[in-house]
Parts: structure tokens; C-alpha cells; sequence
């Protein structure tokens, strides 16, 4: 019994630190790099997105707008994002090392309506193991591919000539 609750404590302590050492890296084509741990995510403003389930069911989701970090990492938007900023993206890098891409033109408001949150809870709970700690969540797509699992990583990117 005392072995099977220090293996418990262990694996939950271990857990408990691997989620407060977690840093949401945003890197790429940007002035300087930056690492927002969960505790600077949880200070910034909050937003809701929901998406639906395989099974059909709708799920409330609560995180931060890409846009708000990309503001924070100084990415362009609003009147900067013409000209070469037009063909500028995000690529959302995961654990597993799925990856998907938004061009910043479709997640700027001055040109799309498009709300896409990095998300650390689902239904006012923290996402569940292996799902988290943060998730991609893209609302109102018709399929819920580009909403990744475990994000690791922003990048910002342009294409070339």
C-alpha cells in the first residue's frame, strides 16, 4: 500500500511540475522570441470559443486569442498587415508534432471574423491529460482538424519569393 501511494504522489508531483515549467514559445519571423508561461496566460484576457465533439456535442472552451499573444510578440495586424504582411502565417506546432497553419490575414478582425483561442479549459475544466495544456480551438470550422491538441509552439512565418 505505501509503495502504491508514493508511486501515486511521485507521478502526480511530476505531472503537477511539468505543467508549471510548461512555456508557449512564439518564435519565427518576429523581433524577439517569446515564452509565456500558464501563469502569464491566465493574466491575460479571457475569451470563450465552442466547438462540437465527433459525437455532435457542443463544448465551451476558455483561453486566450491568438491575437493577444501575437500582439504581445509584436506581430503585425490591423492597418500594419498589408503589402508583404499579407503573406505572412502562424504555424501551431504541437507535442506530437502534428503542425496546422492560419495566414494572419483570416485571424485579423479588420479583414475576417474568425475566433481562434489557445484554450487551457474545456466545459470550465482544465483540458484532460493527454489533450492539454493548451489547445488550439478554432471556432466555427466545419471540421475540427486545425484545433491541435497540446500546443507547444507559435511561429511566425512568410512566405518567399
Amino acid at each position: 500500500m505505501g509503495k502504491l501511494f508514493f508511486f501515486i504522489l511521485f507521478s502526480f508531483c511530476s505531472l503537477a511540475s511539468a505543467q508549471t515549467g510548461f512555456k508557449l514559445k512564439i518564435s519565427g519571423e518576429i523581433t524577439q522570441t517569446l515564452e509565456l508561461s500558464l501563469s502569464d496566460l491566465s493574466k491575460m484576457p479571457r475569451k470563450n470559443a465552442t466547438m462540437k465533439d465527433k459525437e455532435g456535442k457542443v463544448h465551451s472552451y476558455t483561453g486566450v486569442s491568438v491575437l493577444d499573444i501575437l500582439a504581445a510578440a509584436k506581430v503585425p495586424s490591423g492597418k500594419e498587415l498589408h503589402g508583404e504582411n499579407m503573406s505572412k502565417y502562424l504555424l501551431v506546432k504541437c507535442a506530437d508534432g502534428y503542425q496546422v497553419l492560419f495566414s494572419l490575414a483570416e485571424l485579423d478582425p479588420s479583414i475576417a471574423d474568425k475566433t481562434v483561442i489557445v484554450a487551457d479549459t474545456v466545459d470550465g475544466k482544465p483540458l484532460p491529460d493527454g489533450k492539454g495544456p493548451l489547445r488550439i480551438i478554432a471556432e466555427g470550422e466545419k471540421k475540427p482538424a486545425r484545433s491541435s491538441y497540446q500546443v507547444t509552439e507559435l511561429i511566425i512565418g512568410a512566405v518567399k519569393k
